[in-house]
């Protein structure tokens, strides 16, 4: 079993940075691909940044490219993942989620995931 646990979140200014963490913990030693996802009230969960487990593959969803960077540092029991995101739009504004898939790659556009975190509140007011 592994734990997802997000933390970052917050109010902030358009144009301004937030930098989001998942921290994950249990069962972490074999492959985990870990993803952001946000999820606005009304719409469909969104995938936002993926990134493999060696941290050498990333991708992002058009709307967030060239400005939010997902990465990585696997440590010995833990496995921690940042969003940066740079240059916030109000349209950013919703609950973003960590998630974790037992498989060494994903892509951006895969929902299966095996993990879940409980998500943080990221708003950028104008």
């Amino acid at each position: 079993q592994v734990q997802l646990v997000e933390s970052g979140g917050g109010l902030v200014q358009v144009g301004d940075s937030l930098r989001l963490s998942c921290a994950a913990s249990g069962r972490t030693f074999s492959s985990l691909s870990m993803a952001w996802f946000r999820q606005a009230p009304g719409k469909e969960r969104e995938s936002v940044a993926v990134i493999s487990w060696s941290g050498g593959s990333t991708d992002y969803a058009d709307s967030v490219k060239g400005r939010f960077t997902i990465s990585r540092d696997n440590a010995q029991n833990t496995v921690t993942v940042i969003l940066q995101m740079n240059s916030l739009k109000p349209e950013d504004t919703t609950v973003y989620y960590c998630a974790a898939a037992r498989r060494p790659r994903v892509a951006i556009k895969d929902m299966v995931y095996d993990y879940w975190g409980q998500g943080t509140q990221v708003t950028v007011s104008s």
